[in-house]
């Protein structure tokens, strides 16, 4: 498998992505996270650094208890302390304990770091390479050596860097990682010096590379190009400072673009866009809707002349096809769309626009716009407006009445709710408590409705958003509510504008549910709901 073609991919998003300011892993986290790493079929997992903190001496203790199908658990560390044997470590005996197959072990290359930060002698730092491979290596672990800053050091001595990376090979460490630490190299020098290296030492290279100057993915690229086969990254990009090369782009571009094998799952590349979504779930960043193929955005389509060619021949606006990464096509309704999108709204909705059904679409699509609406973000609010355009009530339910109301004891601030429905000239009322009066009101409409539609149990209200429409009018200016729904594999949004911020959030949920039960249910063939 690890031919001239195959690239070996090492994951080092529980290890480098968790030095992401703001980021903490939880031991479930990490153990979810290794399950679906080894589901993509990445060929080794970096899962941390034993014996730094007891999170990672507790994780790689239970570790071992996970089967793994493709993925091979590795553990980080640095060279041994220049003060002490190198059996008597206490961050390389850790990684013994650990009872890992492969160590990564990081050491110095470039000789200001071993002046000035390790403050011993060229001939020291050596040793303490060779010395720390041999003894993993007596101990029966694979050693793949991270030469930290390896091109700033290239630069500044190239003869030292170079002696790095000999000795490492000398002592027969599997792979050697040529490291971009600090982020600041240009493609032309990563280029040069891979090559330069590749053609010196003749063993199998890897790359790891920051995004200090943006590069880190085209740095990852030039250097497979120049004679890597082993390359290091991280989910969505995570790491500390810029962060780390972006796995998410560098493997579908190794695959779809340049034509290398990787992944041991031959179908990983289709969950690509459901591993970066879990890990923007897991860590609390926010997506970053434009990311290359796995983003929100990266097949999203909105205005009318692109919408119209996108959907006569997806080549001519897209350059991958988007479920080759696991995405979707997105084709957005907003007042610069033309005909096109509602022609493909419609088609999913199983109808057909005549052109004064069209018009008139447009037409409340332009109105909803310039009163503050951004429909482009709420696919399921133009659906309902279509519907609703054509004499087609997907309504299942109406809310009669709502009451809200938050107080404040010693403790934190309570609120509690009461929402009325009438369901087929049925009216039930129900109570709801939350931390917040938008919760409360959810609370209290779900409750209203779980004993009629109790397949609203698995639905989940996953982001909500408010924005001002108009800031002059301050406290009085009417707001946009966006609120994003999940159920299982689908999920949907809609949005509401009102000066009440209650009333747009209540409408907004409520549009949810109607397309949840009016819509999507009335889609699905198994579906027993009859509004």
């Amino acid at each position: 498998m690890n031919g001239f073609d195959y690239v070996e991919i090492l994951d080092t998003t529980l290890r480098d992505g968790a030095q992401t300011r703001g980021i903490t892993f939880t031991l479930r986290d990490k153990f979810n996270i290794v399950n679906m790493l080894d589901e993509l079929g990445v060929d080794i997992i970096e899962a941390g650094w034993p014996g730094s903190n007891p999170k990672d001496e507790e994780f790689f203790k239970f570790v071992k208890e996970i089967s793994l199908k493709n993925s091979k658990i590795a553990a980080f560390g640095s060279t041994k302390r220049k003060d002490i044997k190198v059996n008597d470590d206490p961050s390389l005996n850790a990684i013994l304990k650990a009872d890992v197959e492969i160590a990564v072990i990081f050491g110095k290359s470039w000789i200001l770091h071993v002046k000035e930060v390790l403050k011993c002698t060229p001939e020291e730092n050596i040793q303490l390479i060779t010395d720390t491979i041999d003894y993993l290596r007596e101990h029966g672990l694979d050693v793949i050596f991270d030469a930290e800053h390896f091109y700033d050091g290239f630069k500044d001595n190239k003869d030292y860097a170079i002696e790095v990376v000999k000795a490492a090979l000398d002592s027969k460490a599997r792979t050697i990682v040529l490291c971009d630490t600090n982020g600041g190299s240009l493609f032309n020098d990563v280029k040069s010096i891979t090559t330069y290296v590749r053609n010196i030492v003749g063993c199998q290279l890897g790359v790891h590379t920051h995004n200090d100057s943006g590069l880190a993915v085209a740095n990852t690229l030039i250097a497979v190009e120049s004679g890597v086969r082993h390359v290091q990254g991280t989910i969505n990009g995570l790491g500390e400072r810029c962060g780390n090369a972006d796995l998410c782009q560098i493997i579908p571009n190794l695959k779809l673009k340049m034509g290398y094998d990787v992944l041991k799952n031959k179908e990983g590349l289709k969950m690509l866009t459901k591993v970066s979504r879990y890990i923007y779930e897991v860590t609390g960043m926010p997506e970053i809707l434009g990311q290359p193929y796995t983003g929100r955005n990266a097949f999203a389509h909105k205005a009318g002349v692109h919408v119209d060619a996108v959907l006569k021949n997806p080549r001519s606006y897209e350059h991958v096809e988007p479920t080759l990464v696991g995405n979707s096509r997105i084709v957005s309704v907003s007042e610069l769309s033309g005909r096109s999108v509602l022609v493909n709204m419609a088609k999913e909705l199983g109808l057909e626009l005549s052109k004064q059904d069209m018009a008139r679409c447009l037409e409340e699509v332009k109105r909803l716009e310039a009163e503050g609406y951004h429909l482009e973000l709420a696919d399921a609010t133009v659906k309902l407006l279509m519907l609703k355009s054509l004499g087609i009530d997907p309504t299942c339910f109406k809310v009669t009445f709502w009451w809200v109301e938050t107080s404040k004891s010693k403790d934190s601030p309570v609120s509690r709710a009461i929402v009325s429905v009438d369901i087929g000239g049925n009216v039930i009322a129900a109570i709801g408590e939350g931390v917040g009066p938008v919760h409360a009101l959810d609370v209290a409409l779900k409750e209203a409705l779980s004993s009629k539609f109790p397949e609203l149990k698995d639905t989940k209200l996953v982001n909500y958003k408010v924005s001002v429409v108009d800031s002059e009018d301050g406290t009085a200016a009417s707001v946009r509510v966006f609120v994003e729904f999940m159920c299982k594999d689908a999920s949907w949004t809609t949005t509401y504008v009102s000066k009440n911020i209650l009333e747009a959030s209540l409408n907004a949920i409520v549009d949810g549910y109607v397309y949840k039960l009016g819509v999507l249910e009335r889609r699905s063939s198994s579906s027993k709901t009859q509004c």
